[in-house]
């Protein structure tokens, strides 16, 4: 399976990388909104995204919202990874299509967690 980690510090995408891979996941990074729709273009087959929500260019929300208008990619698993916590803001990337939502600092377990409760990867023993 492959994933596409979105985030515009290098540091965070390869925290949320290795611990993709670590479950399994091939990965493609993007430091920004607008390149992960060219990834996206480019890897046809990612299962899922893990967006930040604070980037240059293109946010991780208007990459949501992108992302959710185009047939092609309606099955990919969307994963807010951020430290926007406002309840406001959780609501409209969750009403926008984000399936998920983590809120930095995070623990690999809370990633992994939810990469099991959305199925993703089986459930640890």
């Amino acid at each position: 399976m492959k994933a596409l980690v979105i985030d515009d510090s290098r540091v965070m995408r390869r925290i949320v990388t290795g611990i993709l891979r670590g479950v399994g996941f091939d990965t493609v990074e993007a430091g920004d909104g607008k390149e992960a729709l060219e990834r996206l273009t480019e890897h046809p087959d990612v299962a899922l995204c893990c967006i930040d929500w604070n980037m240059p260019v293109m946010t991780g929300f208007e990459f949501v919202v992108e992302a959710r208008k185009r047939q092609e990619w309606r099955d990919i698993t969307l994963m807010m990874v951020t430290t926007e916590g406002e309840q406001g803001q959780i609501v409209r990337a969750l009403a926008a299509g984000a399936h998920e939502y983590v809120i930095k600092p995070f623990t690999p377990e809370i990633i992994v967690d939810k990469l099991e409760l959305l199925g993703l990867v089986g459930a640890r023993a």
